[in-house]
This record gives structure tokens, C-alpha cells and sequence, in this order.
């Protein structure tokens, strides 16, 4: 069993993603907290790149030596069990750490696709691998080879805009509404840009995958779209760690986890990222939600070890940023509560406001590696609490 010496707190930190590493940096703000941050990799991954790594227009991976303070120890393997019994967690090498506090960021992952053929024939990117391999087959498709790509989300319409830029013939299957995020004036600027492109976008309830082949999509109503090369990024999942260890979980498998993101099963564990779910009202998936709640994770933590309870979160958001291609952008506009406004910011002013979020986004993580708490949440949700409890008044009382 690998444990610090010195009597120090020990904490461990599962996950090396924007929430992780900012819960694991803050959290070296104490000289009596020993950090540990367990991570498959051994680089961190930019995931807001991944589209253009796979078109050849970035890079998508940093030295953890830029971004990670050097207080924290990094172990390279993947957690396979957590015994909250016992504190420790198991690592797929053998190795067992001991803890005296757990922040669990394991972010989120591709979702399992549903859709007969997609498993075997279609490029998921979600993570750093899934990319490269797509990577690989994009380079190796000849220049003509048609791309499908799957999923009208932002991933599917960043994706459909760096390779139709880099030059590929691209069709957008969007499995219902292009950018549901988005508001009709967004939409309509994302619609434009896109097909300044050349991407074909199909949008409408029978664009909807129905099966992946070899060379082919089949949508719901019947039509096929043919292409060489089909592009999965329908949906994310989250690693079933916590259910694996008895851990209670929402039904999308995140961490269940009170207002003040500490597990509903156990004091000593917290969650961060994708793969937290307060009051089972989970946030948005995305970097923007990850980056305040890995800090107020850390803070939760340091409260406890004060003696002290840690207070509610309250993160707001300030829009939805979509790269299309390298010469165009936009920044949709939301409300604190992460729901769209008709205001958005286009075109090359989005692509910088864009690029200049993704690079803020890594200088922020070593800031904190730099000076631990120098990240402050100061805007606050009000209607949190009031959705909550909409939320917990809407579910069904339980029945033994």
C-alpha cells in the first residue's frame, strides 16, 4: 500500500482532466495535504483541440509539468476500485493508495452506441485515443473519401468544420435540430458558416442513425448517406468507478453527490467535472462547468479538514463557444443558468474569442498550480436551490 510519511492529510485526486487538476493544484494551498493525482495518461489532454487534432490544425496534448503544481505527486495508471471502507483505492498496476479524502474527476467518456454497426464501423472522439486513431484513418482516406459525421452537438458540428476546412467532403447528420443548443439566430449563423464549407447538413426528425456500415449511415428514413469514413459523436458517458464501487449514482452513472458536491454515501469523497451530479441535477458536460467545480471540490475538501461544512455550489455559465474551422466562430450568449439568450457573438470575432477561451483555459490551470485559490467563483446561480428543489418535488416518493 502507497501511502505519504510526514502525518500528512492524504488526499487523492482520481482523474487528470481541467477538473482534476484544478481540485488537485488548490488543494496544495495546505502544507499539511499530501496530493495525489491519479491519471491514465501521462500528459494532459486539451479536449476543447481533439476536432483539430484529428484534422491536423492543432495539438491537443500539454505537459503536465506546465499545468500541475509540483506538490502533486502524479501516478500514472487507472483506478480500478475504491473501498471507502477501508480509504484506498486500487489501481490496475496492483498498487493500493491509501486516502484520507477522495476527489473523484474521472470526467466523461464516449456514450456505448445503440445503433447497430456504429461499435464496429464508426470513429467515436471523446477521449485522446478515440482521436488519434481518427486521426490516423482521416491521414490514410484519400483525398476524395467522403466523412459522415454523426451528432449535431457541438463536437459534430466542430468536427464537421475542421475537416471540411482542411478540405474533405463532409455530411453533418444531425439526428434531429442542428446546434439544439443554440437559439434560431445561432443556429442560422452556424447553418451559413457551414455550408460556406461545403458541408451537407441534415437536420430533421428522420436524420436520426439508424445503422453504420462499412462505407455507409442508414437514417430513420430510410435515406443512406455514403462515405468512407463515419464520425461518432452522439452522447458521453461516464466511467462506472463509482457504481463498480458501491457508490450511489444518478442513472447517467455520476457520482451522487449532496449540494456541496460530498458524496451522499460518504463524507470523505467528493466529486468534480463530468462525472458529478449534485442533488442528481447534474450540470452541463463541458469544460466551462469542470473548471469551477474542480476548485469548489478542493475547497469543499479543505473545508472538512478545518472542522468546518462546506458551502453549496453556485456556478454559473456564460455561453457556449463553437469553433468553425479556423477562420470562424460563435460565442452563443447564455444567461447564468447556462440557457441561451438571442445574442451571440460570429465569424472571426467568435475565432478569437474562442481560441482565447481554449488558451485562458490552460493558463488557468497553472495559475492555480502557481498560486493555489487564485481561481474565485464570485458570481453566483440564485435559482439553484429553487430548481433543486422543483427537481426533488417533481420525482416520485420512494417506496420500500
Amino acid at each position: 500500500m502507497t501511502k505519504h510519511t510526514g502525518g500528512k492529510t492524504e488526499v487523492v485526486v482520481i482523474g487528470g482532466g481541467y477538473a482534476g487538476v484544478l481540485a488537485a493544484n488548490r488543494l496544495t494551498g495546505r502544507d499539511d495535504v499530501a496530493v495525489t493525482l491519479v491519471n491514465p495518461r501521462p500528459t494532459f489532454v486539451e479536449r476543447l483541440r481533439l476536432h483539430q487534432l484529428v484534422a491536423g490544425s492543432g495539438d491537443a496534448v500539454v505537459d503536465y509539468e506546465d499545468v500541475l503544481s509540483d506538490r502533486v505527486r502524479l501516478v500514472v495508471d487507472t483506478a480500478v476500485s475504491i473501498d471507502r471502507e477501508a480509504r484506498t483505492v486500487s489501481l490496475a498496476d496492483g498498487d493500493i493508495l491509501a486516502y484520507d479524502y477522495l476527489v473523484y474527476a474521472v470526467g466523461s467518456r464516449s456514450g456505448a452506441p445503440q445503433v447497430p454497426g456504429a461499435d464496429r464501423f464508426a470513429y467515436p472522439i471523446a477521449v485522446l485515443e478515440e482521436a488519434e486513431r481518427l486521426r490516423q484513418a482521416v491521414a490514410a482516406a484519400p483525398a476524395t473519401a467522403g466523412v459522415t459525421v454523426v451528432g449535431g452537438g457541438a463536437t459534430g458540428i466542430e468536427t464537421a468544420a475542421e475537416l471540411a476546412e482542411a478540405g474533405r467532403t463532409v455530411t453533418l447528420v444531425c439526428g434531429g435540430e442542428l446546434g439544439p443548443y443554440l437559439p434560431p439566430s445561432g443556429r442560422r449563423f452556424v447553418a451559413r458558416r457551414l455550408a460556406a464549407l461545403g458541408v451537407t447538413v441534415l437536420e430533421g426528425p428522420g436524420t436520426r442513425a439508424a445503422s453504420v456500415t462499412a462505407d455507409a449511415v442508414r437514417l430513420a428514413d430510410g435515406r443512406e448517406v455514403r462515405g468512407e469514413l463515419t464520425v461518432w459523436t452522439v452522447g458521453f458517458g461516464v466511467p462506472d468507478l463509482a457504481a463498480r464501487s458501491g457508490l450511489s449514482t444518478d442513472e447517467a452513472g455520476r457520482l451522487l453527490t449532496d449540494e456541496t458536491l460530498t458524496s451522499v454515501d460518504d463524507d470523505r469523497i467528493v466529486a468534480a467535472g463530468d462525472a458529478a451530479s449534485p442533488s442528481g441535477l447534474a450540470y452541463r458536460m463541458g469544460c466551462q462547468a469542470a473548471v469551477k467545480l474542480g476548485p469548489h471540490a478542493a475547497d469543499a475538501v479543505l473545508r472538512r479538514i478545518e472542522g468546518g461544512r462546506p458551502e453549496a455550489v453556485s456556478i454559473t455559465f456564460a455561453g457556449l463557444c463553437v469553433s468553425l474551422g479556423r477562420g470562424s466562430g460563435i460565442f452563443q450568449i447564455s444567461r447564468k443558468d447556462d440557457t441561451p439568450t438571442r445574442f451571440y457573438i460570429g465569424g472571426r470575432a467568435g475565432a478569437r474569442l474562442k481560441e482565447f477561451i481554449v488558451s485562458l483555459t490552460v493558463k488557468q490551470l497553472a495559475d492555480e498550480a502557481h498560486k493555489p485559490g487564485v481561481r474565485m467563483q464570485k458570481a453566483k446561480d440564485g435559482a439553484r436551490q429553487e430548481r433543486v428543489r422543483a427537481a426533488h418535488a417533481s420525482r416520485p416518493a420512494h417506496t420500500a
